[in-house]
C-alpha cells in the first residue's frame, strides 16, 4: 500500500455470500501486493472476504488501457491470498453496484473491463443485477473429460472455461465432496496449468441444480458466478441441450449455499447471469495497519 498517511476508503459488499473488499483507486494509486491482500481479506485479523475488488479507471491500469474506449471502470479482482484471477461473476455485480451507488454510473448497461475482457452489467434500480458472462470455452481433446478427487473418491468432471477454469462434477450429494478444507485434486494437471475452481454439483429438478465450489485461491465460498455459469453448460449439455445446435436459449437455476442464480444461455452462446448485489458497509482503514 502506498506511504501516504491519509486514510484509505473500503466498503464490504456481497452477491449470494460471495463477499469482497472494495477499494475505490480510481487514479490506480494504491500498491496491493499479494500480502497485504490476504490481510484485508483474512475474516480474523482484516476486514474478512472471498475476495478484493479494486475499482480503477481503465485508462489508469496497464492491463486495462486498451478497453478504455470501451470500459471507463477496470475491476482488478484479486482472490482472499492475494493471487490475481481473471474474472469472477459475483464481483462484476457487486462492482458495479458500488459505482451505481457512488454516482459513477447509472441504471442501464454498464461496461467493466476485465482481465477476461469487458463484461456488460445491467443495472437497474436496487433489484437484481443481469451481468453477460460471454461465451463457455469447451476444451477439445485430452482437456474435455478430467477427474476431480477428494480423499479415496473420485468423479469424472467436465472442463469448461469461463474466462477462468472449471471443473465441474456431478454427484450424488453435495456432502459427497466433504469439508471442502484443502483443493480438490484435479487430474491430469496438464489440463489447468494455472490451477481450477472446482464444482461439485446435484440436480433438483428440470432446468434446476444446485452446487458447492472450491475456488483457486480462496477456498469454498458461498457462492462462485463464473463458477455457476460453468455448472449450467455443463448440465444442459449433460442433458443433451445445446442452444448454438438446436437454436433454443436455455434458463437454468442454480442453487448455491448464499442464494440462487438464474443463468441463461441464447442461442449465439452467450452467457447472461442475473442475482443480488449488496453493499453492506463502508469505512476507512488506517495506513498505519499497513506497517
Amino acid at each position: 500500500m502506498n506511504s501516504a498517511s491519509r486514510p484509505v476508503r473500503f466498503l464490504k459488499g456481497h452477491g449470494t455470500e460471495n463477499d469482497f473488499v472494495i477499494l475505490p483507486d480510481a487514479d490506480g494509486i494504491l500498491e496491493l501486493p499479494a500480502a497485504a491482500v490476504a490481510r484485508l481479506c483474512d475474516r480474523r485479523a482484516g476486514i474478512g472476504g472471498d475476495g478484493l475488488l479494486r475499482v480503477v479507471r481503465s485508462a489508469a491500469h496497464p492491463e486495462a488501457r486498451a478497453m478504455a474506449g470501451e470500459a471507463e471502470w477496470f475491476m482488478d479482482y484479486r482472490n482472499s491470498d492475494g493471487s490475481v484471477a481473471e474474472m469472477c461473476g459475483n464481483g462484476v455485480r457487486v462492482f458495479a453496484r458500488y459505482l451505481q451507488r457512488s454516482g459513477l454510473a447509472g441504471d442501464g448497461v454498464l461496461p467493466v473491463a476485465t482481465r477476461a475482457g469487458v463484461r456488460e452489467v445491467r443495472v437497474s434500480g436496487e433489484g437484481d443485477l443481469s451481468v453477460g458472462m460471454g461465451s463457455a470455452r469447451l476444451p477439445d481433446g485430452p482437456g474435455e473429460s478430467v477427474t476431480v478427487r477428494v480423499g479415496d473418491r473420485s468423479w469424472p468432471a467436465r472442463h469448461v472455461g469461463m474466462g477462468n477454469p472449471h471443473a465441474v462434477a456431478f454427484v450424488d450429494d453435495l456432502s459427497d465432496a466433504g469439508p471442502l478444507l484443502a483443493p480438490p485434486v484435479v487430474e491430469p494437471a496438464a489440463a489447468y496449468p494455472q490451477g481450477a475452481n472446482v464444482e461439485f454439483v446435484v440436480d433438483r429438478g428440470p432446468g434446476h441444480v444446485a452446487m458447492r465450489v472450491h475456488e483457486r485461491g480462496s477456498g469454498e465460498t458461498r457462492s462462485c458466478g463464473t463458477g455457476a455459469c460453468a455448472v449450467m453448460v455443463a448440465a444442459a449439455r449433460r442433458a443433451g441441450a445445446d442452444p448454438a445446435a438446436d437454436g433454443q436459449p436455455l434458463t437454468w437455476t442454480v442453487d448455491v449455499p448464499g442464494g440462487r442464480l438464474l443463468i441463461t444461455e441464447a442461442a449465439d452462446g452467450r452467457i447472461t447471469m442475473t442475482g443480488p448485489a449488496v453493499i453492506v458497509a463502508e469505512g476507512t482503514l488506517d495506513p498505519d495497519w499497513f506497517r
